[in-house]
């Protein structure tokens, strides 16, 4: 999770536009801030990166005359272009925390409010009395705002409400949290999430946490109520009151063992500095003219970037882009840097808006380079090269423009930032070898089928070849704007059998089985129960099963792993879980193993008490946990992703953890026998990492849950769910398509559509599925329920009685289905049969093409691949009958049909 704390709080914001022909916007990833990123992109159809540098301490240069000289009426402009900047405009703001009682002393009321413009969410559970350890719970419903949506099984997030605008023009916002004293509740946590650039806050490194009773004062991100007393009367009064500095953490587990008593509740008001820079656009204007008469040439720059810019500068004598340094004279305000580049501080305009210089230059010099200066974290170049400047008309500047996919971008593309699309030649060519590749493989494929002389291993290999290559394209070309294409593949008719795509994607024909709920630990002996259905589910259909995790764990369920190699769990022990996937293989069902990589519950504590080293055969220290996970007190470095709060993050860019990783993965393949992996809570780390493991362990099929919430306005879940669904596309591509992700955008969307009868829903601005479905559906794994979000939690349950709307939607459409088991074995078995045997007799498979042919306000309707069709919701809708159509299946609220052979 991206982290920017408060004291004071600082943040690099912009808001993305849906252009194509926009100059690119970089996103930041506030883990690492202060290396302020912008862009500069020549016109048209060019554009910047930052370069940053190391530099020493310049040395002064003496010149008492200027660069500045009267041009004669005999120059002519010899080059003129127009680079487009993005500048920054830094804002200042408060975050405020409120908390104060209503009617009478019983009602209290938590307000946090911020006055910076933005996409805010309130992320923040509640500790409970009697709760030890860090974790939050979530909080009781009647504590939850409206719009409130829970977040796995320990948070809420709550979308802040705009406030009206105040007399100087100001908005503010605030969430309000109203709660019962008399409740069990000792604490309530949060941070504040910009949902518009993606970033945390906390306070110190922490979280916030409001104390409700006396042994919580001790704590070190405790707000309010270790000033002291206020009352509710003076809280106008309170404002930018100082925090006093964390108190020990032995001191606070004496507090807690001394003093667990309610004291009666006091408000208090406080206010946080925090700041944000604005990313604005500027110009930079570069003109360069040649005067006959005396045969200099006369560079002029001119930028309306605020604020000291400063140019550092020098000359080619040649093409070959050497720097040089010119003989005097230089302009005012330039001074020499290791004698090997100049720098000049450019003059302000009159009216203050922006700054100008002018650099005149003798002739022999082929090109006059530079780049900008904004401050010691921030430089301007032109695409991570220098801007050049031809000053003789035999330079091709398209050449020299800097115009190449820079390092910079792939460290941007790394941490989850839009890569650009680029129209250079270099791009080009690289486009156009991957579409040639791809053509001479699905022309040797075509020649295979119909020469009927080839295995089918061949067959195998070259759509290997092409899954590669497209994912491969789809990482150099990924556009700022959320938007992806997958290309239509139809299987041949003479393919009787699926043949296998690539290392974890399968055939694209799956139907998964989750096979498990979350009260199937309770029994203890789970895969015994389970291996007396395994003829039922080959029967019913499914090709691959997702089993629950099977290591050694702190919770039951095992979800909170600790002895990865005791492979003895509340579902059974290593022997009857071997002898369960043994007979799946033995039915035709590929087994996938829930791998929990993110985080680890450590067997011992260290000297300072926090439970940070590990036991078993994988005996880690504390090197192995995340530095920025402020619970665990970690030495590895900073996570690459989100902290989970209830156990240490696990920091996968240590060498030896994703070695242990990787042998340890390996052995449940060959042990166990586990054919692919579903990997729980990736949104921890970065998707590189799993690419890595996925290609040491080879597993023919692999998912991974990358969950976070979708947009909301003030409750109201928005249309246009791009930036969800491009976040989980984004994750995919980090593992270069060698995994798939479940479709959590499809199943937000099936939510709302299906329990406000908003079937328009269904339908993006171009008329595709608007979930990952809709983008990528060959790694799309939709579903409408799991252990997490039905079964006994309950934390995000699909509406009521409309379950099998959402399979008939799932079922017939592009992506690989999941399906629960409670559905399965305790609800719907028979119309879940029915619509998995409608799937396979019509070969639909996750590339099947989907027609939308209606989406309304009361039904939703489409044709799959010229061969089913269906619809959803209480509207009507019928297929045309010149084209045969017969009623396969109905139920409440859902139909489908089929051509008729």
């Amino acid at each position: 999770m991206s982290v920017v704390t408060t004291d004071p709080i600082f943040l690099l914001y912009h808001r993305r536009r849906a252009t194509f022909n926009s100059p690119p916007i970089f996103r930041l990833n506030s883990k690492n801030p202060p290396l302020f990123i912008q862009n500069c992109t020549p016109t048209p159809n060019r554009r910047a990166s930052i370069c940053s540098r190391h530099f020493c301490p310049p040395k002064a240069v003496s010149s008492s005359d200027t660069a500045v000289v009267e041009t004669s009426e005999s120059s002519s402009v010899t080059f003129s272009e127009t680079f487009p900047l993005k500048g920054a405009e830094k804002l200042e703001g408060k975050i405020t925390i409120r908390l104060e009682s209503e009617k009478d002393e019983e009602y209290w009321k938590l307000t946090v409010g911020c006055s910076l413009p933005g996409k805010w969410v309130l992320h923040w559970g509640v500790t409970y009395i009697g709760d030890t350890g860090s974790e939050w719970d979530q909080p009781p419903l009647d504590m939850r705002p409206p719009g409130s949506v829970p977040i796995k099984d320990y948070a809420i997030e709550t979308p802040f409400e705009r406030l009206p605008a105040s007399l100087e023009g100001d908005s503010f916002y605030e969430v309000k949290i109203d709660f019962n004293t008399n409740s069990s509740i000792a604490a309530i946590n949060f941070v504040l999430k910009d949902e518009e650039s993606g970033s945390w806050y906390q306070h110190r490194g922490r979280d916030f946490k409001v104390p409700l009773i006396d042994y919580l004062q001790g704590d070190g991100n405790v707000v309010g109520a270790q000033k002291g007393a206020w009352p509710a009367g003076e809280l106008g009064q309170i404002s930018n009151l100082i925090i006093k500095p964390e108190v020990d953490d032995s001191e606070g587990d004496n507090l807690r063992e001394s003093n667990m008593e309610k004291r009666p509740l006091q408000g208090f008001c406080e206010d946080h500095s925090v700041f944000k820079e604005v990313v604005t656009d500027n110009l930079l204007n570069v003109s360069v003219r040649h005067d006959l008469e005396t045969s200099k040439n006369v560079v002029y720059i001119e930028t309306g970037l605020p604020g000291d810019v400063v140019i550092h500068w020098g000359v080619c004598r040649d093409e070959g882009k050497n720097w040089i340094i010119p003989a005097e004279p230089y302009p005012p305000e330039t001074i020499l840097f290791k004698n090997k580049a100049l720098r000049t501080l450019l003059q302000q305009k009159q009216d203050g808006c922006g700054s100008w210089g002018s650099f005149t230059l003798d002739k022999g010099f082929a090109a006059f380079v530079f780049v900008l200066k904004l401050n010691e974290n921030t430089w301007l170049n032109c695409n991570g090269d220098d801007f050049y400047i031809p000053l003789t008309s035999s330079v091709i500047t398209d050449e020299h423009s800097g115009l190449t996919h820079t390092k910079r971008e792939e460290q941007l593309a790394e941490v989850g930032s839009p890569m650009i699309s680029d129209d250079s030649s270099e791009s080009k060519e690289a486009k156009d070898d991957i579409i040639k590749e791809i053509r001479n493989l699905v022309t040797g494929i075509s020649s295979v089928k119909s020469r009927k002389t080839k295995s089918r291993e061949a067959q195998e290999s070259i759509l290997q070849e092409i899954e590669k290559l497209a994912a491969e394209a789809y990482s150099i070309f990924r556009s700022s704007t959320p938007t992806f294409t997958d290309i239509d593949q139809s299987e041949d008719e003479d393919l009787e059998t699926p043949v296998k795509i690539s290392s974890g994607t399968g055939s694209g024909y799956e139907i998964v089985c989750q096979g498990f709920n979350w009260e199937s630990h309770k029994s203890g002996k789970w895969y015994m129960e389970l291996q007396d259905k395994v003829s039922e589910l080959s029967s019913l259909g499914f090709t691959v099963i997702w089993l629950p995790p099977p290591t050694d764990s702190v919770s039951p369920e095992g979800y909170m792993p600790r002895d990865l190699y005791n492979l003895n769990s509340r579902y059974g022990n290593m022997d009857q879980l071997k002898a369960l996937v043994k007979s799946l293989h033995k039915a035709g069902i590929r087994v996938l193993g829930d791998a929990v990589l993110n985080h680890r519950c450590a067997e011992y504590k260290n000297q300072n008490g926090v439970w940070n080293i590990f036991g078993g055969r994988l005996n880690w220290d504390d090197r192995a946990v995340v530095a920025d996970d402020p619970h665990f007190q970690g030495r590895g470095n900073k996570s690459s992703g989100d902290n989970f709060h209830a156990a240490p993050n696990i920091d996968h860019s240590q060498e030896f953890v994703r070695n242990d990783i990787k042998e340890w993965l390996c052995w449940l393949r060959e042990e166990i026998g586990y054919d692919g992996w579903r990997l729980d809570f990736v949104r921890g780390f970065w998707g590189g990492y799993v690419k890595d493991y996925l290609e040491a362990t080879e597993p023919y099929f692999a998912v991974g849950e990358f969950w976070d919430s979708l947009s909301y306005t003030y409750g109201e879940m928005d249309h246009n769910q791009d930036a969800h669904r491009q976040r989980i596309v984004d994750w995919i591509n980090a593992t270069n398509g060698t995994a798939s992700a479940f479709d959590v955008t499809t199943k937000g969307i099936l939510h709302s559509a299906l329990e406000k009868c908003e079937y328009w829903r269904l339908s993006d601005e171009k008329g595709k599925p608007p979930g990952v479905m809709g983008w990528w559906p060959s790694r799309a794994i939709t579903f409408i329920e799991n252990h997490d979000t039905g079964s006994t939690q309950g934390h995000w349950r699909f509406p009521g009685g409309k379950e099998m709307q959402g399979y008939a939607y799932i079922l017939t459409h592009c992506g690989t289905p999941s399906l629960f088991y409670d559905h399965i074995f305790f609800e719907y078995k028979s119309q879940i049969s029915t619509l998995i045997s409608i799937r396979k007799r019509n070969k639909i498979n996750c590339r099947s093409i989907v027609k939308i042919v209606k989406a309304e306000r009361d039904v939703y309707a489409a044709i799959i691949d010229e061969k089913v069709a269906m619809k959803i919701g209480p509207g009507h809708y019928e297929p045309s009958n010149g084209q045969n159509w017969s009623l396969a299946t109905e139920g409440n609220d859902y139909k489908i049909w089929e051509i008729s052979r």
